[in-house]
């Protein structure tokens, strides 16, 4: 089976027809659920900020009211799966994040989507599935195939992605040009760069998760794959020790020595602002930084900044992961949860969200002409969605955590 043909078979009844459709159609797809209230489960996240500024036009659409539950992401996962364990929950609409969707089928708390996808009743034909960037749809939706999480034979679409990711690096432009700096090509020239610019700037070369436990192991797990690593191998024989996997950990000790001040301590949100703050030359993480960088209220750095692919270690690798939306098994007002994710994650609306500050997940949006006017990151972050691994990941199992513990911020700064 092809890389694809899992998606395109679970939508192509519906979605993949690509018919138009009326007006008067869609109102009739919505006035059964019409006063029906949906209850939106997400985290505190940036992406979602800029979701909460386009929701009020679904109920105006529609006439179906969204309550939205937010919460830190720390709560996030152990809230939905007390609510979800219920014989009737409180939610009609969860976000995840992309590790919990294998654990979240194997308890059988989310529903697949194929049955929506197939009722002409509920899908909007012109949605075109095939317009989601691949290596979202099946990343953050696709159980059962290959490893229990990739396309293949198996694989099922429990997800729609909604606040998808992949890494790209962000650099100050003004700092590169005071100092004659390109953006690294490789990590040979990152390494030399990281001492460089905090010898030259007196500030930190490069923001970065550090905080022990799952945020330092995503900013081991960043350098990893492009050195050519992994966690475990193809037989699930662990092989995170070897010595790729301690170069990576060293080359992240030297991101530690040189970076900002209290770094050992950042989770995803401290690295964002330490960059926003103009507390670190370079940032390399997740593109959902780029909505934040552009607004003026959060970042004292807008205006100067460029982006460039992640750099290349033995081969190209950026990371692929975020948020997607689901439907809880036990929930209430499931179709009316499915109409919701459907408009959010059309085509009008994701270019709506993307003009807010949000991050695209489809094609077209980022390839639309005024968008790229406005934003012209884009163009680095479709190429670099090229090299966007769907395993990078693999499993982030026990000793990872306190191997970040025990060795990567052994040696004092600096």
């Amino acid at each position: 089976m092809q890389r694809r043909d899992v998606i395109k078979s679970a939508a192509i009844t519906v979605f993949g027809a690509g018919l138009p459709f009326s007006g008067a159609n869609a109102q009739s797809r919505y006035a059964k659920y019409a006063g029906q209230t949906v209850t939106l489960n997400v985290p505190s996240h940036p992406h979602y900020d800029a979701m909460a500024k386009i929701l009020p036009e679904f109920t105006r659409e529609t006439g179906i009211k969204v309550e939205v539950d937010k919460l830190a992401m720390a709560r996030l996962k152990d809230k939905q799966l007390l609510e979800m364990a219920k014989p009737q929950g409180d939610y009609d609409l969860a976000s995840y994040v992309v590790m919990w969707k294998g654990e979240y089928v194997a308890k059988n708390l989310i529903r697949p989507l194929d049955p929506y996808l197939a009722n002409a009743a509920l899908a909007d034909p012109a949605y075109d599935i095939k317009d989601i960037i691949p290596i979202y749809l099946e990343n953050l939706g696709l159980v059962g195939g290959p490893k229990g999480y990739l396309p293949g034979p198996g694989a099922k679409l429990y997800g729609l992605p909604y606040g998808a990711e992949t890494s790209v690096l962000a650099y100050r432009r003004d700092i590169f040009a005071k100092h004659n700096l390109q953006p690294p090509e490789n990590y040979e020239q990152f390494s030399k760069l990281l001492r460089l610019i905090k010898d030259k700037e007196g500030i930190g070369a490069l923001a970065s998760r550090g905080q022990a436990g799952h945020q330092c192991v995503h900013a081991w797990l960043l350098h990893l794959n492009p050195m050519g690593g992994a966690i475990f191998d193809d037989k699930w024989k662990p092989r995170f020790n070897d010595p790729i996997g301690v170069a990576a950990l060293k080359f992240l000790q030297e991101v530690v020595a040189t970076g900002p001040a209290g770094i050992a301590g950042y989770g995803q949100g401290e690295s964002n602002t330490a960059f926003l703050q103009g507390q670190a030359s370079m940032y390399l993480d997740s593109t959902l930084l780029a909505g934040l960088v552009n607004d003026p209220a959060k970042s004292r750095v807008a205006g100067k900044v460029s982006w460039a692919l992640h750099p290349a270690g033995t081969r190209r690798s950026s990371q692929s992961g975020g948020l997607g939306l689901a439907i809880p098994k036990n929930a209430k007002n499931g179709d009316a949860g499915f109409l919701l994710m459907q408009w959010l994650t059309s085509k009008a609306q994701d270019k709506s969200v993307a003009r807010a500050g949000g991050v695209p997940i489809r094609n077209s949006t980022m390839a639309d002409a005024d968008l790229v006017r406005q934003y012209p990151e884009y163009i680095v972050f479709r190429e670099a969605l090229k090299y966007s691994n769907p395993d990078w990941r693999r499993s982030s199992r026990p000793g990872t955590r306190s191997m970040c513990r025990r060795w990567a911020w052994a040696s004092p700064r600096r």
